[in-house]
């Protein structure tokens, strides 16, 4: 009765209910001016009542009665100010904590009373731990006030009273980036090993960026080992005004320009235990997004909804921790400005999310450290973020080509005649993937010698071919091998790379070669040892790029063979929501040794750690950018890999949920991102394995993957039909390779989004904030794709404004509105929204053929005429092409019947195609000259406004000029 109900994504409503609540009640706010240094005492809690002073208890206790009922009104009346602030601290009579000394009828009247003046919406729970059926006396010994909410799920029962002791602000100093203050209290609370003296800096990094951190000031506690922006000097102009609660401590971030409240830590206690860290805040609004990996909507609900943080092996569920650990979320505020939090820990955690709105960190180990980005926009706001975290690594070209897998093949000529089969039919094609079938026995680093002895010669045939090779590569490394006859095994124990037990031992699990051991990513000794396998691995099969799986890293055991210690590390005082409800859930134990600290610390930062030396191996042996994708992702991540979105099923739900996770992990700095087409268990269908390709054409990474036993889903697989219209979507997305390049090079420079949430360019429309069925490339093609069996339509939102059909260059003008699209079998829609010139290019077999080939420009008019586009264009492969200055990139635009292209960086690379021909959609008169650099030109015009030039011929690596009159 006390744990929140856990919901399904078909239970959330979104917009309607989200927009149409009542306002909340209005909190009045304790702070002190910023630039005030003073030394504070913390807030002793009052003496209790005695005896001797009942009666006049009795009165004073009348005297309140009455003003709690003036509280009352004042807090449920119409008020014109900030309905999202939090209720007052002080809102109530301050109750007295004392663990020893009951409490007389008279203050139990008056703590009840009390209690029932905190708004349902904003009671943060005191006691959420799970399995625990809480009574009142479980909560009273805590100290918190005891509501039972019959039938209203979620309501925590147990939940802080205003004046739960919490750290009151002794000191605040000024310093050369910000401040530094002491925190303190003299209170012990519920958790064991109170941290009772804080350290809080502040550091005003840049004027979008502010950085805090709350850390023990005696002793030294574990901290995330990635690197991370050092400032100099503090920010001149700060987008934030900071302000401080001094008792209780509470932090208080508002956006200067609008006075909007990003962050308020006074709503509920701060809590630093040595195993428990919880701090809370309200948010501006109900609108948040983020905090991965978990299957969700893309618009998370803040309706009693606990998200889990712990690295896990588990297919895509519901309400449950998956692959990936990121606690970052973006938060839309009211007139379209946004802000990010993000939290640097990577311990267990949960992230509680409640309809106040508000939020409740809850981490148990390491340290508060986090950054607020200001925005103002959602895109600058990961832009922001992805600043502190790394940016992602530019893809080599054939990443973004189609990639085929399955477990299952059985053979390594079952696998070839797959390929052979794609190229037969005319399907493109740029990577052909294994799965541990191609393994001796499931064993890293070897080939099974009797089922894929031709391993070798189908990689050489497919570089024969323009096409590569990937790999799988789980991190459990075979351990009962004899001796002498596994080298991986034998040189890990030589050079001690292996994670160890609580008793320095070898830690041994089980993963599918049978019991194993793990590689000690953290220690840079693992990295050499990784690359040394790979290397004799790749002197037998020449790969090009490497898929690891298992890295959460995922054991079939709970913890080890030997089982794990009993102490706190393996049970610690609040366990998160993790599935299994033990740390050692099917992973490894948390008393593990590892070089930079315990598991307990850095489980989730495993595939991270491994991705890392992957990529550094990979540049090594093969001296262009290294392709890796992971199952396990942690903050920076995409600077070593992209992500796939795991074991999904072949269910139309499953299709829908991907583009949530896509365009999550986009926010994440991860956009070399994808689901499975068509799904990885069940059995494949066929219109959804139609409709899945379709979508998956627009995946940043786009693979077809399936599972052992179930029947063959490649195009070849399907009706005559079925693979026809699979291969047009797959062409299609060929033919806007250089588009979609363009888009990783911004995302790689700058930090930009490649799939894209349509509110990011259109943040001011809200009902663009819970859209998930449909989204962006850039800022300008809309993909709508079909989602469900049996129609031959789709509807879509189109925001205001001018949009045009992407095959045909019809016009449609949108005031925001949903729009009735005919979406045969075979089609999937696209529209270009006003004011776009995108790159196109005549698709072939592979994207090192197509990407030779002439460019088709086209250019979707806004109704002034006007429209700009870009093209960053390299060799595709070699490592920090931009950073050495061994690129083109050419902007184009249109203005007043003009097009004019400028190249604005030139590279040999630009001088191998050519301009071929352009589009322009929305020309509204027929021209009666086209003139191609002051030459006539041939062009056609059509009735919808479509002009078309022709048999251009225009070198790309010099500026040109097309104008129509």
């Amino acid at each position: 009765m006390v744990s929140y109900k856990r919901l399904n994504p078909e239970d959330i409503q979104f917009s309607g209910a989200l927009l149409s609540e009542e306002p909340r009640p209005v909190r009045e706010e304790l702070s002190v001016p910023e630039q005030e240094d003073s030394n504070l005492l913390p807030r002793r809690p009052t003496c209790s009542v005695t005896t001797g002073l009942l009666v006049l208890g009795f009165l004073l206790l009348l005297l309140c009665g009455g003003w709690l009922l003036g509280t009352m009104f004042w807090l449920h009346r119409p008020s014109s100010q900030d309905p999202r602030r939090p209720p007052s601290p002080a809102a109530a009579p301050t109750l007295e904590y004392n663990e020893k000394k009951g409490v007389n009828s008279t203050e139990a009247a008056a703590r009840h009373e009390a209690c029932t003046l905190i708004p349902e919406a904003w009671r943060f729970d005191c006691y959420p731990e799970r399995s625990v059926v809480v009574t009142q006396d479980l909560c009273e010994a805590r100290n918190c006030c005891f509501i039972p909410a019959s039938g209203k799920d979620g309501i925590p029962w147990c939940f802080y009273p205003p004046d739960f002791p919490s750290y009151s602000l002794l000191s605040i100093n000024d310093t050369t980036l910000g401040k530094k203050g002491m925190l303190v209290k003299d209170v012990k609370t519920y958790y064991p090993a109170d941290i009772l003296t804080l350290g809080l800096e502040m550091r005003y990094e840049t004027d979008s960026r502010l950085h805090v951190r709350i850390t023990d000031s005696s002793s030294s506690r574990f901290e995330v080992p990635i690197p991370v922006p050092t400032a100099t000097k503090k920010a001149e102009n700060p987008d934030y005004i900071v302000e401080f609660s001094k008792t209780p401590f509470g932090l208080i971030v508002k956006r200067k320009s609008t006075g909007t409240v990003l962050l308020n830590t006074t709503v509920a206690p701060l809590f630093f235990a040595d195993q428990f860290l919880q701090i809370s805040t309200s948010l501006p609004s109900q609108f948040i997004y983020g905090l991965g990996e978990h299957r969700s909507t893309f618009l998370h609900d803040v309706h009693w909804n606990t998200l889990t943080m712990w690295a896990r092996d588990v297919p895509p569920m519901e309400q449950t921790n998956l692959y990936g650990a990121h606690p970052f979320y973006l938060s839309m505020e009211d007139g379209g400005n946004a802000h990010g939090f993000f939290l640097l820990n990577s311990n267990a955690m949960d992230v509680a999310l409640q309809p106040a709105p508000a939020l409740t960190w809850r981490a148990i180990g390491g340290i508060l450290d986090f950054y607020i980005f200001l925005g103002p926009d959602p895109g600058a706001v990961i832009e922001q973020y992805i600043e502190v975290i790394g940016f992602p690594a530019m893809p080599v070209y054939w990443a973004l080509g189609y990639h085929l897998c399955r477990w299952g093949y059985n053979t390594s000529d079952s696998t070839w005649e797959v390929v052979k089969r794609l190229r037969n039919n005319g399907i493109p094609q740029d990577a052909q993937w294994n799965d541990i079938d191609y393994m001796d026995r499931f064993m890293d680093f070897t080939i099974d010698p009797t089922k894929f002895s031709t391993l070798p010669d189908m990689v050489k045939d497919l570089h024969a071919h323009d096409q590569r090779y990937v790999m799988i590569l789980d991190p459990g490394i075979s351990s009962t091998q004899p001796e002498g006859t596994y080298w991986p095994f034998d040189e890990g124990l030589r050079r001690d790379v292996f994670i160890k037990d609580a008793e320095g031992k070898t830690l041994i699990g089980k993963v599918w070669p049978g019991l194993t051991a793990y590689p000690d990513f953290s220690d840079e000794v693992a990295h050499e040892w990784w690359y040394d396998n790979l290397k004799r691995f790749y002197d037998m099969v020449p790969f090009d790029g490497l898929w690891i799986d298992m890295n959460e890293p995922s054991n079939f055991l709970d913890g080890s063979t030997n089982g794990c210690p009993s102490n706190s590390l393996e049970n610690p005082p609040y366990t998160p929501g993790v599935l299994g409800g033990l740390l050692r859930s099917k992973t490894l134990c948390a008393t593990a040794q590892q070089k930079q600290s315990m598991h307990y610390n850095i489980h989730s930062l495993y595939g991270l750690m491994e991705a890392k030396a992957s990529a550094s191996a990979l540049k090594r042996l093969i001296p262009k950018r290294p392709f890796i994708i992971s199952r396990s992702t942690f903050p920076s991540q995409g600077q070593y890999s992209g992500h796939w979105l795991g074991d999904n099923r072949s269910q139309w739900k499953d299709m829908y949920t991907s583009i949530a996770g896509m365009l999550t992990f986009n926010l994440l700095g991860i956009p070399l991102v994808g689901a499975d087409i068509c799904g990885f268990s069940e059995e494949p269908q066929e219109e959804l394995c139609i409709r899945w390709t379709q979508l998956g054409a627009f995946y940043p990474f786009t693979r077809n993957h399936n599972a052992i036993d179930m029947m063959p889903q490649d195009p070849t697989a399907f009706s005559a039909y079925a693979k026809t219209a699979m291969t047009q979507a797959l062409l299609l997305r060929y033919s806007l390779y250089p588009t979609l390049y363009t888009l990783f090079h911004h995302a790689h420079l700058h930090g930009h989004t490649v799939a894209r949430p349509i509110m990011f360019e259109f943040p001011k429309d809200v009902r663009t904030y819970g859209i998930d069925k449909q989204f962006l490339w850039g800022k300008s093609l809309l993909v709508t794709p079909v989602l469900e069996p049996g129609v031959d339509y789709v509807i879509g939102y189109f925001p205001e404004g001018l949009w045009y059909d992407y095959y045909t260059g019809d016009a449609m003008q949108s005031t925001g509105e949903e729009v009735k699209l005919s979406a045969p079998l075979d089609k999937i829609n696209l529209h270009l929204r006003e004011g776009a010139v995108i790159p196109t290019q005549a698709p072939n077999l592979t994207l090192w053929v197509s990407s030779g080939q002439p460019l088709h420009l086209v250019s979707a008019l806004s109704d002034d005429g006007s429209a700009s586009g870009d093209l960053f264009w390299d060799d595709g492969e070699s490592i920090d092409t931009y950073e050495t200055d061994k690129y083109a990139y050419i902007i184009f635009n249109v203005a007043k019947n003009v097009m004019t292209s400028q190249v604005l960086h030139n590279n040999v690379e630009a001088t191998y195609i050519t301009v071929e021909s352009t589009t322009f959609y929305g020309v509204k008169n027929k021209p009666s000259r086209v003139l191609v650099n002051s030459q006539e030109a041939a062009f056609t015009y059509r009735t919808n406004q479509v002009l078309t030039v022709s048999n251009l011929g225009l070198k790309l690596s010099q500026n040109f000029t097309i104008s129509w009159m």
